[in-house]
């Protein structure tokens, strides 16, 4: 009996420290179990406290009454898959006769302190079916992406979602995006993710950055094109529409429009060409937009309007030459001058850290979800990193990027920087590097020869 309290002294010690010092690892050896234990036990009970059961049906009634049977008891959706993951469980429910998945969703708080968990999020997969993402502790306070992530064209994992699940910047499914956040708010670090994850793809990368390319010019070795200052932005903007315009003639004269040849196969954009005729996507990154928007005098205004133009017509017709914009900035406001709404009603996707007014937050949200205009402002100063996102569908979500250093950006981009493609349009704006230092060359036991 002192072996066997022994024993138990030491599990609940060490479960206590996991707990406090690696919540990941707690909940992979006890919190999974434990919560999958208080979920099967209470669920009932939790159900019908949350409002989310509906009386027994007629036919179950009268069938009571004539075999003198106790009055039928009030049901719960039904479960269909409990299933377990790093970070949380997995609930997926099927609804009864004359509930909706937006009560499951009103309940979510009140779920989340039945069950004991940390978070507890719901989303429609199909009519009648709910699924829970249930987490079991906070999985943004330190990040740790998943070894192995979704691959597909175009599309590259940057951040972790409160759910646990992982978010990606998807450019096939949401071509244009704006980033906002303030200083020391994590919109950097984000973007660094961006680059780190388009580097391996086979991608044209194009940045404009006019905080003198502090930001975008140590990972030049991965860029095709870069600009530093609005003068050669101009200049790269408008060189871009050119190449989108000759993409366009490209896609025209292979749409494989005769009658001999099915509808499925008409090319309407870059990815309907085969591969030995599709020509590189674009992704544009746009550090600091304000800077491309402010004017002193009449030659600037002229500039920027130009600017403005030019990043306007790439955001409306862009998506089809396979030219994507990335739209990043600490200020995005009306106050801008004209054009600034136009170009963001073309950014569909929207992901806002930490701003300093509301009117950046509703710039972002305002047209999406009022409930994530109100999610960020209320992102804490201590904790840089965390963003909200959101689409044109109204749905928004908290998210944090790892923590990924400038020098860990470079080298990745170094690592893959025979992939950057040679853009005849952009070879002006193509940024002058060292080559990289060829490998050490393995020391010899042998002596030299002498002449």
């Amino acid at each position: 009996m002192t072996w066997f309290t022994v024993a138990l002294v030491l599990v609940v010690a060490a479960a206590v420290i996991l707990r406090w010092r690696r919540p990941a690892w707690y909940w992979m050896t006890f919190g999974v179990t434990l919560a999958a234990l208080r979920v099967a036990f209470r669920y009932a009970s939790v159900m019908d406290a949350c409002g989310l059961t509906v009386p027994p049906s007629r036919w179950r009634l009268a069938f009571a009454r004539m075999t003198n049977r106790p009055v039928p008891e009030s049901r719960a959706p039904r479960i269909l898959r409990l299933r377990p993951t790093r970070t949380g469980l997995v609930l997926r429910l099927k609804l009864r006769p004359g509930q909706d998945a937006f009560d499951v969703s009103a309940a979510t708080d009140r779920l989340r302190h039945s069950f004991g968990l940390y978070g507890v999020t719901s989303r429609e997969l199909r009519s009648g079916i709910v699924e829970l993402r249930m987490t079991g502790y906070d999985v943004l306070k330190r990040v740790q992406m998943p070894a192995k992530t979704d691959h597909a064209p175009m599309r590259v994992p940057v951040a972790l979602r409160e759910d646990g699940s992982v978010h990606y910047r998807d450019y096939r499914t949401v071509p244009h995006g704006l980033t906002l956040g303030a200083t020391e708010s994590g919109k950097s670090v984000y973007q660094r993710n961006l680059v780190a994850g388009l580097a391996p793809l086979d991608v044209a990368l194009v940045g404009i950055d006019c905080k003198q390319g502090v930001e975008l010019f140590p990972l030049a070795r991965r860029f095709s094109a870069l600009a530093d200052n609005p003068d050669t932005a101009l200049d790269l903007l408008e060189a871009l529409v050119t190449h989108m315009a000759d993409v366009y003639q490209l896609i025209r004269a292979n749409q494989r429009i005769t009658v001999d040849v099915p509808d499925a196969e008409i090319a309407a954009d870059i990815w309907d060409l085969p591969e030995d005729l599709r020509p590189v996507p674009v992704v544009v990154l746009v550090d600091e937009v304000a800077e491309l928007a402010l004017f002193a005098s009449k030659d600037d205004e002229k500039r920027r309007d130009r600017i403005i133009t030019a990043l306007v017509r790439l955001a409306q017709l862009g998506r089809a030459a396979g030219i994507y914009l990335e739209i990043c900035g600490q200020r995005f406001g009306s106050e801008l001058g004209k054009g600034i709404t136009m170009l963001r009603a073309q950014l569909t996707g929207r992901t806002a850290h930490r701003v300093n007014d509301e009117t950046s937050a509703n710039m972002a949200f305002g047209d999406i979800s009022p409930d994530a205009v109100l999610a960020a402002i209320q992102i804490p100063t201590e904790t840089p990193g965390i963003a909200v996102t959101g689409d044109a569908s109204g749905g928004w979500a908290r998210i944090r990027a790892p923590h990924t250093s400038l020098r860990e950006a470079v080298n990745i981009c170094n690592k893959h920087a025979e992939r950057t493609p040679d853009l005849p349009a952009l070879a002006a704006f193509r940024p002058a590097v060292t080559p990289l230092p060829s490998a050490r060359v393995p020391l010899s036991k042998t002596a030299p020869a002498t002449a």
